[in-house]
């Protein structure tokens, strides 16, 4: 919620949007000003699909690009989240480059056994899995900033690396913005680093809170998709009016008003207040900050993939977020989601967060 809960012309578009119905069941102008709006904004989307969540989107995704490349074998990496798709809910093996085992009950080993998992960061396991199955490679897809084992930053060689393996060996690489997309910058990390993926999906905030998410990319690569190609994907609720018109309200504040410079002094002023309150009281740790995505860290060491995030004092984290609590400041509740806020959290509620931070870890 990068405007703040309940922003009134938000709140007002939606009103408008369900006074006149509430599903159509079929495409709507609305929906066409939002497809406009994202391609406008988002440097790699020539087309798109509207969708209904982030987990649609980067289903979806996977679909086309291994309906586009005829390929069946997917790399992700560990700690890394893409929703609840069957092949992207597995765990790393052992070795740098290892075939995904199903890490929930309900997926089955089939499902996960086209997934390849590396650990992020790694440029040589990367560089390893493609001289090894880089014919076999439809896709590449990460979180290029993590969020979801507290936030990880990726070193820009990391990325590169990548755009140029998945191009010399004809992959799709794909950035799952979903929490990035419109957060770290108007037009996502892709436009942050300046590195230019082949596929992006979108969720949250290109919702404006509603349940709402994209997936698009190349021309040539969506063109796969029905009717102009053969790959499917449909949903009576996709470009639903109703969540429609809560993005495409936020996406028009967001260009109009930026937040971003300000979101930027407010999260190096928070990031900043933490590692000192940690820092007097003792407590080995690390912040990890882009934009305003940050993850104060129970770990001396930096954390870049998840097996360093794997050795943080999780105890520790919980007696800082009950804590927190006490004083009335409500965290993300695991070490392992990304702390966000909004453009109406201003220097007083980041001090007070601060102060809250200092007496709870003054305590431990």
């Amino acid at each position: 919620m990068i405007l703040g809960h309940a922003q009134e012309e938000v709140v007002e578009a939606i009103t408008q949007a369900a006074a006149r119905g509430t599903s159509y069941g079929a495409p709507t102008e609305a929906e066409s000003r939002l497809a406009e709006q994202i391609i406008e904004a988002v440097p790699s989307i020539e087309k798109v699909r509207l969708v209904n969540s982030g987990t649609e989107a980067t289903m979806s995704a996977l679909r086309v690009a291994r309906g586009a490349t005829g390929r069946n074998k997917v790399i992700k990496f560990s700690g890394n989240y893409h929703g609840h798709v069957d092949s992207l809910l597995v765990a790393a093996g052992s070795a740098a480059a290892t075939l995904g085992a199903p890490d929930s009950p309900g997926v089955t080993p089939g499902a996960a056994a086209d997934t390849i998992v590396l650990s992020y960061n790694d440029v040589s396991g990367l560089q390893n899995a493609f001289a090894q199955q880089g014919d076999e490679i439809a896709a590449v897809i990460l979180e290029p900033v993590v969020g979801n084992m507290g936030c990880v930053v990726p070193t820009m060689e990391f990325l590169q690396t990548m755009r140029d393996l998945t191009s010399q060996h004809g992959s799709i690489l794909i950035f799952d913005e979903v929490m990035t997309g419109f957060r770290v910058a108007f037009g996502g990390a892709q436009e942050r680093f300046g590195i230019t993926p082949d596929m992006t999906t979108l969720g949250k905030i290109v919702g404006g809170g509603m349940p709402l998410g994209a997936y698009g990319g190349r021309k040539d690569i969506m063109d796969q998709v029905l009717p102009a190609g053969k790959v499917f994907q449909a949903g009576t609720l996709s470009g639903n009016p109703v969540a429609v018109a809560a993005g495409s309200t936020t996406l028009d504040i967001l260009k109009k008003s930026p937040p971003y410079e300000a979101l930027e002094k407010m999260g190096e002023r928070l990031a900043a207040g933490l590692s000192s309150a940690a820092s007097d009281a003792g407590i080995p740790h690390t912040v990890a900050r882009v934009g305003s995505m940050m993850t104060l860290f129970f770990n001396p060491d930096p954390v870049t993939c998840w097996d360093q995030a794997d050795r943080c004092d999780r105890d520790a984290f919980g007696r800082y977020f009950w804590g927190l609590i006490g004083e009335g400041v409500y965290m993300p509740c695991s070490q392992f989601e990304a702390l966000f806020f909004s453009r109406l959290h201003d220097e007083a509620i980041i001090d007070e967060t601060i102060d809250a931070a200092r007496k709870t870890l003054a305590a431990f």
